[in-house]
């Protein structure tokens, strides 16, 4: 029996990467799983599915609340209730790298509507169902970059900076109603998004980032789902407010 049987899982920006690792990830530990993007998750769907695993699509742009409320009712729906929530969708991949003074406004924008605004949408909307089950655990995917300081990404770094303080702040205000409320900070993963991020630098990147950790390789979806898990499992119940640093001791909180 997998750590995670018997709950429901929301997992935000499923379509690939990160969120498909995750999504998986929780089905293989017995969790029926809604997979939700602005991109089709059927891919992943089906992934779970040939594992043996519960799993449904969703269609969900988080930074529209009448979307995250359609997503909460969907998983309601399907699977009779949410225990957990993956607040994994965000904007990284496609952004334009600058200097703060040069960064486009309609970008910083797009990034605060969708990293920050839609964290929040979204786990507006899964309160009410999780106190309905007497509980619940939200886990926010923030990043290094937000204690780092990454350069020529302020935007991502400001909203994933934010992340952090949403996560202590909702923590205080749901835990008397048995709802836990953690964040992940990863540094750069290897997946799709973080290729497109660097672009031609990407192979010059993942050389400096794992000079600049403890444990001197580059992180992979695997490394970060045991921490998921934990943090999703009962084995996690007395934990909330904090951020996991899963960055392979890049920097100590």
């Amino acid at each position: 029996m997998g750590q995670l049987e018997g709950k429901v899982a929301i997992v935000t920006g499923a379509a690939r990467g990160l969120g498909r690792a995750y999504a998986e990830t929780l089905a293989a530990e017995g969790a029926s799983v809604l997979a939700c993007d602005v991109n089709a998750c059927d891919e992943t769907v089906a992934a779970i599915a040939s594992a043996g695993g519960a799993a449904v699509s969703g269609t969900v742009d988080i930074a529209d609340m009448a979307g995250c409320t359609a997503m909460a009712e969907q998983a309601v729906a399907a699977f009779g209730g949410i225990d957990i929530l993956i607040n994994n969708a965000a904007l990284y991949g496609t952004l334009q790298g600058a200097r703060f003074e040069q960064l486009p406004e309609e970008q910083w924008d797009a990034v605060m509507n969708v990293n920050i605004k839609g964290v929040w949408q979204a786990t507006k909307a899964v309160v009410a169902p999780m106190r309905e089950r007497g509980g619940g655990s939200i886990i926010n995917i923030s990043s290094l970059a937000a204690v780092y300081g990454l350069p020529y990404g302020l935007d991502y770094v400001a909203s994933k900076a934010a992340v952090i303080g949403m996560t202590r702040g909702m923590a205080r205000e749901l835990g008397s109603d048995n709802i836990r409320v953690n964040a992940v900070a990863p540094s750069a993963v290897m997946t799709e998004g973080t290729r497109e991020f660097f672009g031609e630098k990407f192979d010059k990147a993942k050389q400096v980032i794992a000079k600049g950790q403890l444990i001197q390789r580059n992180l992979q979806a695997d490394d970060l789902t045991g921490t998921i898990v934990y943090l999703a499992s009962d084995s996690s119940a007395f934990v909330t407010g904090q951020t996991h640093m899963v960055d392979g001791g890049s920097w100590f909180l």
